[in-house]
């Protein structure tokens, strides 16, 4: 694969695309483009040349026609809230920015299918498809600013990925295109179909590598008609693990099973006052959704095996606004964490749901060992945790340390069976760590796709594997 170069030509891009997407859709004074040098990530930054914004699929065609006629690289981003420097650009990069393709297209409730343009915001197409009555379930933390594009190009989770899966559940279909500017169709509304490879699931989780997907086609379910959530506390984290073991074991799945350890807990109160017990080293948030008699039989059933579990207290939320603040409480974690220390490193890897008391005793280990500052809370649900680091990019020696822990933390994770990323991607962040689960043979194979597609390596180069 030939590694994309800077050439005379490069300045040129910029004036070239004002021709394609018009004068005001391209940013190029330094002031301007800053803030698309970098996503969610922290400490990862580097300008682009340019950004541009295209208002359809034929001009994100013809603008990456031309990024490959000039050997420019080509960095796509919806709203840059990644968590894995998914799209941070390398250096003379055109940023290809699709949040102006932000309509939803359709709804079709004969079939239960939405199809939207990839700038489109995730909370719109969820808020659409309630007022239908019917259900888009992936939740990602950003769904309130993430664009949906970004969600397939990372194959984005969220709180109720327990009994509901990830984005790539819900992708019927998309258009994409390909690095040389084709548009092809892939998918369609049926509920059957296996003509040829899947190569839709190939662009999903692909973080823009592949081509850039402009189009996603979405399954939506009829919305659950009741919901229970239900607040555990515990004295010990094991005893937490044990509920969840046990919830599972019985053949309950609830809609989401989150929980915060101690760190978390006292900051997500302090910052969303939600009234989260303080003394607690554990609390668990469960919801269970779906016909109101099935619900409330699994909310007895899951109050009934975390007492037996030694829950201190398990707490119903008596109506909706109670639940609401509970789930919101969840989901300011990340900024009541944020609040601490100038950097706030938000980690992502999964295990099997048996090793999740002894992961978070090792990322305690390492926090320790390290002498860093880490409070750890995620979906323990599905095993996903998210040890997040408090620091200084600033400090030099502190940042080595910080390295050093994660560094253990994914050896841990791949030892014990798990996985360096279960929603986040890899990106810039986690490329190092990816061979080590991989391995060889498939690792290369994954380099092949990606030279089969973009010859060139134009697209997203650097991302996943150098």
């Amino acid at each position: 694969m030939n590694e994309p170069q800077k050439t005379s030509s490069t300045d040129n891009v910029a004036v070239c695309a004002t021709k394609i997407v018009g004068a005001k859709n391209v940013l190029t004074a330094p002031e301007d483009i800053i803030p698309y040098g970098f996503d969610g990530t922290a400490a990862i930054k580097q300008r682009p040349l340019a950004v541009v914004f295209p208002a359809d699929t034929a001009q994100v065609s013809a603008v990456l026609r031309l990024a490959r006629e000039h050997r420019v690289p080509v960095v796509t981003r919806g709203s840059g809230t990644g968590l894995s420097g998914g799209s941070v650009p390398v250096e003379g990069a055109l940023v290809v920015c699709l949040a102006k393709m932000n309509r939803v297209l359709e709804l079709d409730t004969a079939n239960l299918t939405l199809l939207a343009e990839a700038g489109a915001v995730t909370q719109e197409i969820y808020d659409a498809a309630d007022k239908a009555g019917l259900f888009y379930p992936p939740d990602p933390g950003s769904m309130r600013v993430s664009t949906i594009g970004g969600n397939v190009a990372e194959n984005a989770g969220g709180l109720r990925g327990l009994k509901y899966g990830v984005t790539r559940n819900y992708v019927m279909g998309m258009e994409v295109v390909l690095a040389d500017g084709s548009v092809c169709q892939l998918g369609n509304k049926c509920v059957k179909d296996v003509a040829g490879y899947n190569l839709r699931d190939l662009f999903i989780g692909s973080e823009g590598t592949l081509g850039i997907i402009t189009k996603v086609l979405l399954k939506l379910l009829p919305k659950p008609a009741a919901r229970q959530t239900l607040l555990a506390t515990y004295a010990q984290m094991d005893a937490a693990a044990a509920t969840v073991s046990d919830i599972i074991a019985s053949k309950i799945i609830p809609c989401t099973l989150e929980f915060l350890d101690r760190k978390t807990i006292r900051c997500v109160e302090d910052f969303a006052h939600a009234g989260l017990p303080l003394d607690a080293e554990a609390v668990l948030l469960i919801e269970s959704d779906g016909h109101a008699a099935a619900v409330a039989d699994e909310a007895a059933q899951i109050e009934e095996i975390a007492r037996k579990h030694g829950a201190t207290s398990v707490r119903r939320a008596r109506d909706s606004d109670e639940a609401a603040q509970l789930a919101t409480a969840r989901r300011s974690a990340f900024s009541a964490l944020a609040r601490l220390r100038p950097t706030t490193i938000l980690e992502d890897a999964t295990v099997p749901r048996s090793e999740l008391a002894h992961m978070v005793r090792f990322v305690e280990s390492v926090a320790t060992r390290h002498a860093l500052d880490i409070a750890t809370f995620g979906h323990f649900g599905d095993g996903n945790l998210h040890p997040t680091i408090l620091t200084d990019e600033r400090d030099t020696d502190e940042m080595h340390r910080v390295e050093a822990a994660m560094q253990e933390i994914f050896d841990e994770a791949l030892r014990v069976g798990g996985t360096i990323t279960g929603e986040h991607g890899v990106g810039l962040a986690k490329k190092k760590f990816l061979p080590a689960q991989l391995g060889d043979a498939s690792y290369a194979l994954l380099k092949n796709i990606k030279r089969a597609l973009d010859p060139d390596g134009l697209l997203n180069p650097g991302k996943i594997f150098d």
